[in-house]
């Protein structure tokens, strides 16, 4: 099936906040009031869903969140969902979606990354509909360095639309902001200098393909189904091949290694033209760092593999577009991940 791009946003249209995985707890809402409000000042009405809860581990029983985002992506009034953040166990929500009906509904712009992976991964691939893999809304507040975009501009882009990001070269080396005690945060922490690394040699290279990845955590979970079936989704939109991105949230590079080898005996990795890597904050594990994982399980595709890029757990964020035509650009001197909509 041919991929769908939801409508850009115009002044006025709603954006619905819900949280299919983890919601907010109590010392948190004042950020949350604070990323509602920097959305509402780009001129979008903010609709907040009941699936908010943050006592838990989830926001609302499993079938709650699953009719909560379902309306949500089916309402014609909504033109974007953006979560608060991701969590742990969205996948329960997988077998209590409408598949077919998502198909059939007009396209509805589905933002987020981390634990919401599981979600937006199989609704690209399953339905067509592009998916912005990208800062959620609790981390929409912040200033976007000089190279990068929000999630913000990139649901306003037309189809057909074109736009290239670059490394900013500087990144957070640890942690994240303190949200209860400084609600109001805006401006990045960014402390350490970084730019992307090659991990299979140091030639430079150019590689194309459709975009298509997310977490390794939540999505190993779903490899080798029928909701991640890249090959399939290479067959019909992108013959020539993929541009497979994946990033590490938190787990140790043994656990990563293991994941990353089930994901490629699982066909996750058959049609890439080049793997791209988020940079993480995860740990190493003794005699395995998390790029050595990455070659470990990953080197013998025979493929670019390049590390250390910004759509991972890492502030800042670089928006993906999950079903746009990429192009990444890795020499001296110059890298970029060029995005079209088509």
């Amino acid at each position: 099936m041919p991929v769908r791009y939801p409508r850009p946003l115009r002044r006025g249209d709603r954006v619905g906040v819900t949280s299919p995985s983890s919601g907010v707890a109590n010392e948190m809402h004042e950020r949350l009031q604070v990323a509602v409000r920097e959305v509402e000042a780009h001129g979008y009405e903010v609709v907040v869903g009941a699936c908010m809860d943050g006592s838990g581990h989830v926001s609302a029983p499993a079938a709650d969140r699953a009719h909560e985002l379902m309306s949500m992506l089916t309402d014609p009034a909504i033109a974007a969902v953006v979560p608060p953040w991701g969590g742990e166990t969205a996948i329960d929500l997988i077998p209590l979606l409408d598949w077919d009906r998502l198909r059939e509904a007009e396209p509805t712009w589905l933002v987020g990354f981390s634990d919401l992976s599981t979600l937006m991964t199989p609704l690209t691939l399953l339905t067509g509909t592009a998916t912005v893999h990208g800062n959620n809304l609790m981390d929409t507040p912040y200033q976007v360095p000089e190279g990068l975009l929000s999630w913000l501009d990139v649901v306003t882009a037309p189809a057909g639309h074109r736009f290239t990001q670059t490394p900013p070269g500087r990144h957070r080396s640890a942690g994240f902001d303190d949200f209860a005690a400084f609600p109001g945060v805006r401006a990045y922490t960014l402390d350490s200098p970084g730019t992307w690394t090659r991990l299979d040699g140091t030639a430079g290279f150019e590689a194309e393909g459709r975009l298509v990845g997310g977490c390794i955590e939540t999505l190993c979970n779903l490899a080798g189904t029928p909701y991640l079936d890249l090959s399939g989704f290479a067959r019909d939109e992108s013959p020539d091949g993929l541009l497979v991105y994946v990033e590490a949230g938190g787990d140790d590079a043994f656990t990563i290694c293991r994941n990353l080898h089930g994901m490629r005996l699982a066909g996750f990795f058959d049609h890439a033209n080049a793997v791209v890597v988020g940079r993480t904050g995860a740990p190493d594990s003794g005699t395995l760092t998390q790029h050595e994982a990455v070659l470990d399980a990953l080197g013998s595709l025979d493929v670019p593999i390049l590390a250390d890029v910004e759509c991972g757990h890492v502030p800042p964020y670089l928006p993906v577009v999950n079903g746009a035509y990429g192009r990444v650009v890795h020499a001296p001197g110059r890298s970029e991940l060029t995005q079209t909509l088509v």
